[in-house]
């Protein structure tokens, strides 16, 4: 029998959240195979199995929190089973053990009720033995304590809600009513994940400590639509990845840094630090929101290579799989709203950077251009920065670079 342990996630993780367990228990685990996914205030990751062995225990369930050192499982060493039949034969000798499923005697119970499950029990004075527990390995999750209080209207006291009624209804007749017309209206009650707490938590560090305004521009998008659909098929052919928007606006924004450094800087205390190097996170819709990973030292990478950095971000977003180190850092941040469908937004910005570049819809518009009206692909830009350390001149300065830039690519290779 071997344990597995919560891995150290960096030196500021020191508490992570099981997201989901990949395997149940009695499920053969290869070495390596990945065990369960853990997530931390700044990403998600899964826990591989550092041994090949049979899950007997899980000690902490989805959606509870763990430190790191502390015990998730229990595995237990053994060969694996020839055959699919024998596997489940080691399944069902292990589903009816008492050390993996069967809860032990009521001495014990305490042991099998999960912490945030027993808080609950506390608080409405309810006991254990009344609710029939559902997690791994027979253990009292705070749902299934939930779901008892609210099948039997109490409140903190342990006492049942008074329900009103009405004068042409009762109560009961009222709620069939409701359940008949709309189906059931139970509440879903669930812990907000440790991204979605850090995302939440920054977004209000933000608004509270900078003071944020949004400046706006637009770009006629015809010129690299055009430089783009040009040369799609060759650069495909040799770079083995496809040439897409973001790395036009990755390099532009590069420029646009250098011309206004102060967008490249950061306050600390009474101090302004300018960076000399240009790392640039680029907001990915993943699997459990939106994250920044970052693409470090843009100013050196060819436009294949950004495009292939944030293809295999994308890819790990999707399936969780983005590692702290994919996330920290940043000087500056771009955010795609388009990709969504949005025409215009206001970013806020990721501290401590100092500003955010918000990137929306291609959208054809009727302008004026050498005296006609045409229609051209249009986009709108944004420009989110702290104006305690920048200039509205600079702003303004920073998104028309942006635009001259894109308007005329070539600006990108002629650094002009």
């Amino acid at each position: 029998m071997f344990e597995i342990k919560v891995p150290a996630f960096g030196e500021s993780i020191q508490e992570v959240q099981v997201a989901t367990w990949l395997r149940k228990i009695g499920d053969w685990v290869d070495r390596d195979e990945d065990l369960v996914e853990l997530e931390s205030e700044k990403a998600s990751q899964a826990l591989p199995s550092p041994e090949a062995g049979i899950l007997k225990e899980i000690k902490v369930a989805d959606g509870e929190f763990a430190n790191v050192g502390d015990v998730l499982c229990m595995m237990q060493a053994a060969e694996k089973p020839d055959t699919d039949h024998a596997v489940a034969q080691t399944a069902s000798s292990l589903a009816g053990s008492t050390t993996a499923i069967d809860p032990p005697a009521s001495s014990d119970t305490t042991a099998w009720i999960m912490p945030a499950a027993e808080r609950v029990l506390n608080e409405y004075k309810i006991s254990a033995d009344a609710i029939k527990p559902t997690g791994p390995g027979g253990r009292l999750l705070k749902e299934d304590v939930m779901r008892y209080i609210e099948s039997n209207g109490l409140k903190p006291d342990g006492n049942p809600v008074p329900v009103a009624t009405t004068a042409s209804h009762p109560a009961s007749e009222f709620e069939e009513e409701l359940i008949s017309l709309h189906g059931t209206r139970d509440d879903l009650v669930k812990p907000m994940s440790m991204i979605r707490r850090t995302i939440a938590a920054r977004l209000v560090e933000a608004q509270h400590t900078a003071a944020l305004l949004t400046t706006f521009n637009e770009i006629d998008m015809q010129p690299v639509i055009e430089l783009r659909k040009k040369y799609k098929e060759p650069f495909l052919i040799k770079h083995g990845v496809k040439l897409g928007f973001m790395s036009f606006f990755t390099k532009a924004a590069v420029e646009a840094l250098k011309r206004f450094p102060t967008l490249n800087s950061e306050l600390r205390g009474n101090n302004v630090v300018t960076r000399n190097y240009y790392d640039i996170g680029i907001a990915i819709g993943g699997g459990k929101g939106l994250v920044v990973p970052v693409i470090k030292s843009v100013e050196r990478r060819s436009f294949a290579d950004i495009e292939r950095r944030i293809g295999q971000y994308a890819a790990l977003a999707q399936e969780n799989r983005l590692s702290p180190d994919d996330l920290t850092g940043g000087t500056f941040t771009i955010s795609n709203g388009g990709v969504y469908g949005s025409l215009l937004s206001t970013p806020i910005v990721n501290p401590p950077q100092s500003g955010i570049l918000g990137l929306h819809a291609i959208q054809e518009r009727p302008i004026a251009f050498n005296g006609e009206v045409v229609i051209r692909p249009m986009m709108y830009i944004a420009l989110t920065y702290d104006h305690r350390l920048i200039d509205g001149s600079e702003a303004v300065g920073f998104l028309k670079t942006i635009k001259e830039v894109l308007e005329e690519p070539a600006r990108l290779f002629l650094e002009v």
